[in-house]
């Protein structure tokens, strides 16, 4: 695995420059004692030499002229800076911590709150709170002063991010949606064939209503995924990874017309997963292979839905002028409690490639198969997606387009005796803003489309969503 720049000189470097940048000027002379005699230095002078001491690795003397100078006036900003400096520098974090929270709270400029937000960071990171140190310096980001220092700032979140073996994101999205309980599009359906048939004689069209058909309504959706890299060495990283994914709705006014005994909690949606990952690179450094192993639990309806385990194992490889392929195999057993019981294998195959225009375009081609307790739940499927990533802004916004296809077969379904079948067609649109940024995270809006062909009514369905979410910047 590569290797990063300790933060600690990261920000060093930049806090320093930062603080010989904003010496303010001279509040009036202070007296300090010296060998020689007695020596006259003005405020100025007194930030500028504890600052170079800080410079020459003399912490304990820049800690003595800080001191001097807040002793005089408790809200110097600059002498409080450099205190927490001197003071992280002895090892003293909790001092270091409390006086750098001070000078954030004193911070009346962006530059200010930069260069308190930067040392708080370093004192965090140096005392092991390296999670925390990340939010500081999203809060750097947020409030630096120029170009120039938000991406020293960045550049030390990545240093700190790669260097810690804690990493942790965070999604939230909003979406209104055309059918959020994946219902029917159509109005009727032939309905259990072989019922019908021993009562009536023949199939028999059944009018579908409630929440047979399709709702409407808005879904909030956060996730969490936090990964801890127990061992790592140059080629091979060992990682302990958790999430969660949740998902509630609200019905609109016309779902609730449609089926009154409804709510939207009846469709929530819950589930998490641990489990261990190992990543290596191999041929000649240009491949990257993947092991995992996860269980999981889901929650549909606020009852427990299925307890599961997967296993997958991944290559990708690098190939000349940007392109790379990418292969991944997974098997997961699902252990129903109010579903049936399902053995799933997945094979994916990827190519990426850039184009003349700087875009860049993804394909991927997958197979899966069921087999099930419930011979209705087996089924078979081919799959193909495409992506094209946009090289140049559209909007002051970076563009994704996708077009999605799937064919499903079951060979057995209670409502048809020739199975079903199933052709599921998607477009969507990503367009995420980069030049709209809060604490290091920019705003995003999807866009998509799908349509269910089915055989059987009761599965054809139309969805529209759009969905507005947020993604790191960095």
């Amino acid at each position: 695995m590569p290797r990063v720049q300790p933060l600690s000189q990261g920000l060093g470097r930049a806090a320093l420059v930062l603080l010989c940048a904003t010496v303010p000027a001279s509040f009036g002379a202070v007296t300090t004692a010296a060998p020689s005699g007695e020596t006259v230095l003005t405020p100025a002078q007194m930030r500028a030499a504890a600052t170079q001491l800080l410079k020459v690795s003399n912490p304990k003397q820049a800690l003595a002229l800080a001191e001097a100078l807040i002793s005089r006036d408790p809200e110097d900003r600059t002498a409080l800076l450099i205190k927490s400096r001197a003071a992280r520098d002895l090892g003293d974090y909790p001092t270091a911590r409390k006086t750098a929270k001070q000078a954030w709270s004193l911070a009346e400029t962006d530059s200010d709150r930069y260069a308190a937000a930067l040392i708080m960071a370093q004192a965090l990171s140096s005392g092991g709170q390296r999670t925390m140190a990340q939010f500081w310096l999203r809060r750097a980001v947020e409030h630096a002063p120029d170009e120039q220092l938000e991406r020293r700032a960045v550049r030390d979140f990545r240093y700190l991010r790669a260097s810690t073996p804690w990493l942790h994101r965070f999604s939230f999205s909003v979406s209104p949606e055309s059918n959020i309980n994946n219902g029917s599009s159509e109005r009727s359906s032939f309905l259990n064939y072989e019922l019908a048939e021993v009562l009536l004689g023949q199939p028999v069209e059944f009018e579908l209503g409630g929440t047979q058909m399709a709702l409407s309504g808005i879904e909030y959706a956060v996730g969490l995924r936090s990964r801890y890299r127990f061992h790592e060495t140059e080629t091979r990283a060992h990682d302990l990874a958790f999430s969660l994914d949740a998902r509630s709705y609200t019905l609109s006014s016309e779902a609730k017309a449609q089926a009154p005994g409804a709510e939207g909690n009846d469709f929530a949606f819950a589930t998490y997963q641990m489990g261990y990952g190992l990543r290596g690179i191999n041929l000649d450094r240009r491949g990257e292979f993947r092991l995992a192993a996860d269980l999981g639990q889901s929650w549909y309806g606020g009852e427990e839905y299925a307890r599961f385990l997967r296993l997958s194992a991944g290559q990708s490889y690098k190939l000349d002028r940007g392109r790379r392929i990418n292969a991944r195999l997974s098997h997961e057993i699902q252990d129903g409690v109010a579903t049936s019981d399902q053995d799933t294998w997945r094979a994916d195959l990827s190519y990426s490639f850039k184009l003349p225009s700087g875009a860049t375009l993804w394909t991927n081609l997958s197979l899966a198969g069921a087999t099930s307790n419930y011979a209705p739940d087996e089924f078979e499927e081919v799959g193909l997606r495409t992506q094209l990533t946009l090289g140049k802004p559209i909007l002051g916004a970076t563009a994704q387009f996708g077009l999605w296809g799937r064919i499903r077969d079951y060979d057995v379904s209670p409502h048809s005796p020739d199975g079903r079948h199933d052709d599921r067609y998607q477009a969507d649109v990503s367009l995420t803003f980069n030049k709209i940024d809060y604490y290091g995270f920019n705003p995003t809006v999807s866009i998509s489309a799908s349509k269910l062909d089915s055989n059987i009514g009761l599965y054809e369905s139309h969805r529209f969503g759009v969905n507005f979410g947020i993604q790191s910047a960095f």
